[in-house]
């Protein structure tokens, strides 16, 4: 008995140490498979021999359990690499030590996507763990999806000074065989509330964001009142927080890759700003037909009717349905005559001076005939998609570059450019 028990000894002693020195990893026969990621960027398929299902916490770039060093490639709809530091010789063939935070580029990736899809860097910590089974902490996320924000930002800035000395060289010339159909381009700004003052103390930043679409994107269908309806399949979003004098560059960057000079018309949309005129007017000049946002004018009649009639619904909507109805069919003369000039409420625009200062963008009648596309709220629903669900929770307060490199990912995965623009960039400066 007591023979046996020191064999057992001795047998459990020698599987200790050979694994002590083996290679932490087993190579499976299955053949590796990635929907996302070339196997160029990985190793075989590789998994853990031991404490596969336990989770490996990481800070800062360092592992914090050495025992749970499980983990290295985990399918979602990738394989991904965990992230490792001090494990031996292997992963420094690998060059992962010599990585930022000590990770992969697909990892930094998966943390890049989760930090712009969920509402915070918590959101983010959560999910990655239910869905890769690794622990990473929040601040780890938001450092490496900054990383790679930046990196995006910085490549986009480059193209927009790029475009912005080409056309201060010689202003855009239209080609002379134009595509059949319009270019529409769509602007608007946002308050994110930032760690910053400003001179008069406040601590909001607008952002400025704008969207690209054609009609070849639009799809049209009728409903059963026989009424056409309008759809946008497909569009890019540009964002920035900052001064006009940048964000017109990147306007204009947007408009020339999404087909500026081959569309027979241009047209501009926007919520009546005097900042958007003026870059309506430097950018395109008389190439370009601003109109006024219908969603933005009747939001505006109708924010205007609850502070008339103080909230009685029984009289502000009838109201506002009389007038915008009116101005949808051209007679804002009309409703001109109704209003009275002096008459202002607080947190609302005048609404005498907010039409008669857009009179001349607000021929819907013509618009219409012409098949214009005169507005649906789409740039408010990209500002509630880009800028409200993620960057205006409550509580939330940002540094500027943190915001500026997180909504830059937020607009590239919107823009289906997340394969062309980040995936595609993270590779190159990591490689």
């Amino acid at each position: 008995m007591i023979l046996m028990k020191v064999c057992l000894f001795v047998k459990k002693n020698r599987v200790q140490r050979k694994r002590d020195k083996s290679y932490p990893f087993t190579t499976r026969s299955s053949k590796y498979h990635s929907d996302q990621w070339s196997s160029q960027h990985f190793p075989p398929e590789t998994t853990p021999c031991k404490q596969r299902e336990q989770s490996t916490f990481i800070k800062d770039g360092r592992r914090k359990n050495h025992r749970s060093a499980g983990l290295f490639f985990r399918r979602l709809t990738t394989k991904s690499c965990a992230f490792w530091q001090n494990f031996g010789s292997g992963l420094s063939g690998l060059g992962i030590d010599k990585l930022p935070f000590k990770m992969t580029a697909a990892a930094m990736l998966e943390c890049a996507y989760w930090a712009q899809d969920q509402v915070s860097f918590q959101r983010a910590e959560e999910k990655i763990k239910r869905t890769l089974h690794i622990s990473i902490d929040d601040d780890t996320i938001r450092k490496a999806a900054g990383y790679i924000g930046k990196a995006v930002f910085e490549e986009d800035c480059r193209k927009a000074d790029e475009a912005w000395a080409e056309f201060c060289k010689r202003p855009l010339v239209s080609e002379p065989k134009r595509k059949k159909g319009v270019l529409y381009i769509e602007t608007d700004g946002s308050s994110v509330n930032t760690r910053i003052q400003d001179e008069n103390g406040s601590t909001w930043r607008e952002n400025k964001l704008a969207i690209f679409f054609s009609t070849d994107h639009i799809y049209k269908w009728k409903n059963k009142k026989g009424e056409i309806c309008r759809k946008i399949e497909k569009k890019e979003y540009v964002s920035y927080l900052g001064s006009v004098s940048e964000f017109k560059k990147h306007v204009l960057a947007g408009a020339i890759r999404n087909g500026y000079g081959r569309y027979e018309k241009v047209v501009l949309l926007s919520d009546g700003a005097g900042w958007i005129a003026n870059m309506k007017d430097e950018l395109f000049g008389e190439d370009a037909l601003q109109i006024l946002d219908f969603f933005h004018l009747s939001e505006n009649v109708y924010s205007y009717g609850k502070a008339k009639f103080k909230m009685n619904e029984s009289q502000y909507i009838p109201w506002a349905d009389e007038k915008c109805k009116k101005l949808r069919d051209g007679k804002w003369k009309e409703v001109l005559g109704e209003l009275d000039p002096e008459e202002t409420y607080k947190n609302t625009v005048n609404l005498y001076h907010y039409i008669n200062s857009n009179k001349e963008h607000i021929d819907y009648p013509q618009y219409s005939a012409m098949g214009m596309f005169i507005g649906s709220g789409a740039i408010e629903s990209s500002n509630k998609i880009i800028v409200q669900r993620r960057f205006k929770q409550a509580g939330m307060r940002w540094g500027v570059s943190t915001a500026q490199y997180l909504m830059t990912l937020v607009s590239k995965w919107e823009s289906e450019l997340w394969e062309s623009d980040v995936v595609n960039r993270t590779y190159k400066i990591l490689n």
